[in-house]
């Protein structure tokens, strides 16, 4: 029951946040608007960690499963890339590089402030 339960929170935020989409004619994509929404509700303790927890483990667990659209996707503009390629390799070792400064920043930045709460 517990399972159910998380699956239905998740997807009740990700439907709202496909209609706030909607609403703000897809300047934010829905998933992501959904996903903010989920946080906000969480950090402001709407919904309970331990009602999502088992299922947001599983989908971040399985989280390769996602990807395989995006890969499909790659590989049928595979010509278009290929004209391109350095461009490509540039802009993804870039934005990589930029992803997990920003990771780690947000990492360090998290572990600073719970210590301050503790003491």
């Amino acid at each position: 029951m517990k399972t159910i339960r998380g699956i239905a929170i998740i997807l009740g935020f990700l439907a709202l946040g496909e209609f706030v989409s909607v609403m703000i004619r897809h300047f934010i994509p829905g998933s992501v608007a959904g996903m903010l929404l989920l946080f906000a509700a969480l950090c402001l303790r709407i919904v309970k960690i331990e009602s999502v927890r088992e299922v947001a483990d599983f989908l971040t667990g399985n989280m390769t499963i996602f990807f395989i659209p995006a890969f499909v996707g790659i590989m049928n503009e595979w010509g278009i890339i290929r004209t391109n390629f350095w461009g490509w390799v540039i802009v993804l070792i870039s934005t990589t590089v930029i992803v997990m400064v920003c990771s780690g920043l947000a990492a360090e930045w998290t572990i600073k402030l719970k210590t301050r709460r503790r003491r």
